[in-house]
């Protein structure tokens, strides 16, 4: 097989991009110093996260300048998200660390006044001119994109230089998507997370085969995201000790009859052939909730790494990785910080960090110190090193009814659904340990305060909801939108297709998480997806196999 090198500067996730690359045919040769650089035909510089982080990680390492002689011998190169931003003079994520300066122009934040940031999900890339091409790019297509900073476009200016280039529109804002000249080729999207789509994209750059366009003369739509359905696994041994899926009411995840199944824990599946399943089905991602700890194993062998690695392997979407994502000691007494776990999750092939409990015990000592940031929390850890795109806090909320605002201290709302002595104000109490513990926090002030760590994502679950298949809180999920920029997905009671329609009309919500619906068989992610296209909403077409390698 052919060879490609892949930069190695510890660059989060790149695992799902060497099994995208085996996947179309090329093996990896890594480049760990800059004396190697020079001996790569194809080079290819991933990224993840901080501009300043990584591009400091580059600097010190000694690797800016053999990568711009690469670049000027007209080999061939590729940047991927931070890989794209990096060929740019510089970003406003860090003014004080230049770029390659391949490009002289400055990337910038996304306005969050009217959408959530980081801009994360699956949008377009349309070549703005017929001249140039671009490596596999379809306008039919959607590629996943997480970042909060981005080249904005100005019609003509990269043109003038040479470059082809295809947009995508995160509301009002029209920024580059993809770009190309001559031997480099760049990507904010990930190739590696955009299904059979991205795939095409890698395999053309590879063979050197540029798609031509006729070009788009008007701006793309408003707003490209489609509807993102999140398909969510929880993950725990059973009493035999094998892996399995499970899903339980209230988080009771045994049998309930007692007798022909002996309270046996609720076995739907086992965690790898059901991820490979959900994207086939066209589910945009995958997430694993490990809801028992393995705390009796090394951290090098969790059984979680191993999920992880065999299902990045055939599942080319982003998977997050939720459970014992803390500040641990190992088996032999060693202290593992979480950003040396997370690190692991991450080598494996997770694109993403789920935190839970940790969260809000994190959340009660902000308070606590006066708002004040300790750097030393998981979210904090990891955001600085990963980019605040890689960390989700999960939330267990539960409904709280009081008389009115007065009796508490806590951020009520008023609702529609009063209790049993008619009650109709309410506030929604932080748990942590799997709604088994209550803490004296609001769901407000956990993701306020989670949000000034660094957190990049919301899995907003519900406690009272959670396997009732009665459809979305949607009061708690707008409530929350309310109180944050970063994007929120929605989770818990999701039973049927409509109840998807029914939260991206009725909130703000960024994206949807279906469970227990998928794992019974009851219906399928295509037909959520079926749905939302029959009630008005856009989503993603999931792309067949052969349509990467002909």
């Amino acid at each position: 097989m052919p060879t490609v090198h892949l930069l190695d500067y510890v660059a989060g996730n790149v695992r799902s991009l060497v099994n995208a690359i085996n996947k179309v045919g090329y093996e990896v040769e890594w480049v760990r110093s800059p004396e190697e650089v020079a001996k790569a035909h194809t080079l290819i510089l991933p990224g993840v996260g901080h501009f300043g982080h990584c591009l400091s990680q580059l600097s010190s390492s000694g690797f800016l300048e053999p990568i711009r002689e690469h670049i000027r011998s007209g080999k061939p190169f590729m940047g991927i998200c931070v890989g794209l931003q990096a060929i740019f003079e510089g970003s406003a994520e860090d003014p004080n660390v230049p770029g390659l300066g391949v490009i002289p122009l400055q990337l910038r934040k996304f306005d969050d006044k009217d959408k959530s940031v980081p801009h994360i999900g699956w949008n377009s890339a349309k070549i703005r001119q017929s001249t140039g091409g671009l490596y596999g790019l379809d306008p039919e297509s959607k590629y996943y994109y997480v970042h909060s900073y981005a080249a904005p476009y100005e019609a003509g200016i990269l043109e003038g230089q040479g470059w082809t280039v295809a947009t995508a529109s995160y509301g009002d804002e029209e920024f580059v998507g993809a770009i190309a000249r001559g031997n480099v080729f760049a990507t904010q999207f990930h190739p590696e997370k955009s299904g059979q789509a991205g795939l095409r994209t890698l395999r053309a750059f590879l063979t050197g085969k540029k798609t031509e366009s006729g070009g788009i003369t008007s701006a793309t739509t408003k707003d490209g995201l489609t509807r993102r359905i999140i398909a969510c696994l929880d993950v725990r041994t059973n009493d035999q000790g094998d892996l399995v899926v499970t899903k339980g009411d209230q988080y009771d995840v045994r049998e309930k009859d007692g007798v022909s199944s002996g309270g046996q824990v609720r076995n739907l599946g086992k965690p790898v052939d059901m991820a490979r399943k959900y994207y086939e089905q066209g589910a945009d991602e995958v997430t694993f909730l490990n809801i028992t700890s393995f705390r009796n194993c090394p951290l090098k062998d969790l059984p979680m790494l191993e999920i992880l690695r065999r299902t990045s392997e055939t599942v080319f979407v982003p998977l997050t990785i939720g459970g014992g994502i803390r500040d641990s000691v190992d088996t032999d007494g060693t202290v593992v910080s979480a950003s040396e776990i997370a690190n692991m999750y991450f080598q494996s092939g997770a694109d993403k960090i789920s935190i839970g409990s940790d969260a809000v015990l994190a959340a009660e000592e902000y308070y606590q110190s006066g708002k004040k940031l300790s750097g030393k929390t998981a979210i904090e850890q990891i955001s600085k090193a990963y980019g605040s795109q890689a960390v989700v806090v999960s939330i267990d909320p539960k409904r709280i009814y009081v008389s009115g605002p007065e009796e508490t201290t806590h951020h009520t709302i008023k609702t529609a659904f009063p209790d049993s002595k008619g009650q109709d104000t309410c506030w929604y109490q932080c748990t942590i340990k799997g709604g088994r513990e209550l803490r004296d926090l609001d769901v407000r002030q956990l993701v306020q305060a989670v949000e000034a760590m660094g957190a990049g994502e919301i899995l907003l679950n519900c406690i009272d909801k959670d396997g009732s298949n009665s459809g979305f809180d949607l009061e708690l999920i707008q409530d929350v939108k309310s109180a944050v920029k970063i994007p929120v997905i929605a989770s818990s009671g999701a039973g049927n297709p409509s109840h998807f329609a029914d939260v991206f009309a009725g909130t703000t919500t960024d994206a949807a998480l279906g469970a227990g619906m998928f794992h019974r068989g009851e219906y399928t992610v295509a037909d959520v997806k079926t749905h939302l296209v029959d009630t008005g909403f856009v989503v993603r077409k999931p792309e067949t196999e052969g349509s990467f390698s002909s």
